[in-house]
């Protein structure tokens, strides 16, 4: 059995989310969102993307889980899952009859039960046989943020992962920017930081990495086309360090060849910014003012145009498509209270569309008992890349 945390702390997730059932007044958890799976059990797979429930009951019964085969032996692998049943692809079959027939053997006809739907485990295809099967048969509830809840305080064991991820992500943000210069191709950046990554027994990320120059230094989401960089150009890097599916994220653009006055300023800003960002992550204080402290610094500068409408996330153990562990976000008035066992990245990102350039800065903090933790080692300072290392 291959498990990334130890029995006891897996039990004690489940004890955890079985009292947040009882307090809802919920009898069971249908779970789909992969994130969940792997938070209370060690389940460890890409089959989400199929028909893949588990049953969590308020009671002390053991998880059940219904899956494809292919996904039999990754169970028994990387949980503690036991009990697993099978539903086989043929033509015509609703999987959500399987999942019927499992419930009324739990005894749930007629019960509240719990399922997660804010998810890219379940899709909207998917929801529409569990509904159509299971809506007048027992009471359905959304509990998309029962699970999710308890993830967002990571625990010591779970910050130790995120500390070799952010380890991960400095060693390829240095290597990376070793790498770029004039006439490199963008492949040759993007492969240098993604070799330390996974030398380092690292995982591939969830999303992206962005990496884009020229004009697509302006994109902040991954897109395909890989090019050589021009003599004097410019380049955005957004990527995560995985170590056992925990994101520590990282984000810069850099100047290539040579850099220039105005994005210089862009970049004394987004300094600045993330500075400010960063003091106002703290214990007992609300997310949204870590966002107000982002509009501050920028408007104040006269980038208000070019700033964006949120500043940063939560971050844990997720799957594709998306590293971002959502809710929190940081958005001006957000009032989710900062606790400490928190993981944020925290972005500053300056698009001036007119001018044609980009300029961004990014990191990711643990929230302490007292403040923050800054992840990364790597300065903040305005690089100029000429593919043998950097120079400010």
């Amino acid at each position: 059995m291959a498990l990334q945390f130890s029995r006891a702390e897996y039990e004690g997730r489940i004890a955890a989310a079985r009292a947040s059932l009882k307090g809802a007044g919920l009898d069971a958890l249908l779970i789909f969102a992969q994130e969940s799976h792997y938070y209370l059990t060690g389940f460890d797979t890409n089959g989400y993307v199929f028909f893949q429930c588990a049953v969590l009951t308020a009671d002390e019964r053991p998880v059940v889980l219904l899956t494809r085969r292919p996904d039999l032996e990754q169970a028994r692998i990387t949980s503690i899952i036991e009990d697993v049943r099978l539903w086989y692809d043929a033509e015509g079959v609703n999987p959500a009859d399987a999942l019927q027939s499992l419930l009324a053997e739990l005894g749930l006809k007629g019960a509240r039960v719990g399922i997660e739907m804010a998810t890219y485990g379940l899709t909207a295809a998917n929801y529409e046989l569990v509904r159509r099967k299971l809506g007048d048969w027992c009471d359905l509830e959304d509990a998309s943020n029962l699970v999710k809840a308890l993830r967002v305080v990571k625990s010591p064991a779970e910050l130790a992962y995120v500390r070799r991820a952010a380890e991960l992500a400095d060693k390829a943000l240095v290597a990376m920017m070793d790498t770029a210069g004039p006439g490199v191709h963008e492949g040759d950046v993007q492969a240098a930081g993604q070799c330390q990554i996974f030398r380092g027994g690292g995982d591939p990320a969830a999303s992206g990495p962005v990496l884009g120059s020229g004009e697509r230094a302006l994109c902040i989401r991954n897109s395909t086309g890989l090019e050589p960089l021009k003599q004097v150009d410019q380049l955005t890097m957004e990527f995560a360090g995985v170590y056992r599916r925990y994101h520590a994220c990282i984000m810069r653009t850099v100047a290539i060849g040579a850099g220039n006055d105005y994005q210089r300023r862009m970049f004394e800003a987004t300094k600045d910014a993330i500075a400010a960002m960063t003091e106002a992550a703290r214990p007992g204080h609300a997310l949204g003012e870590i966002d107000d402290a982002h509009r501050r610094v920028y408007d104040k500068a006269g980038f208000e145009h070019a700033r964006m409408g949120a500043c940063g996330y939560s971050l844990g153990a997720t799957y594709r498509p998306n590293w971002m562990d959502v809710p929190p976000m940081l958005y001006s008035g957000n009032p989710t209270v900062a606790k400490p066992g928190m993981v944020i990245f925290m972005h500053a990102i300056l698009l001036d569309r007119p001018a044609g350039y980009a300029m961004s800065a990014g990191h990711t903090v643990i929230i302490t008992e007292d403040g923050r933790e800054v992840l990364s080692k790597v300065p903040i300072e305005y690089r100029i890349c000429n593919g043998t290392g950097w120079r400010g």
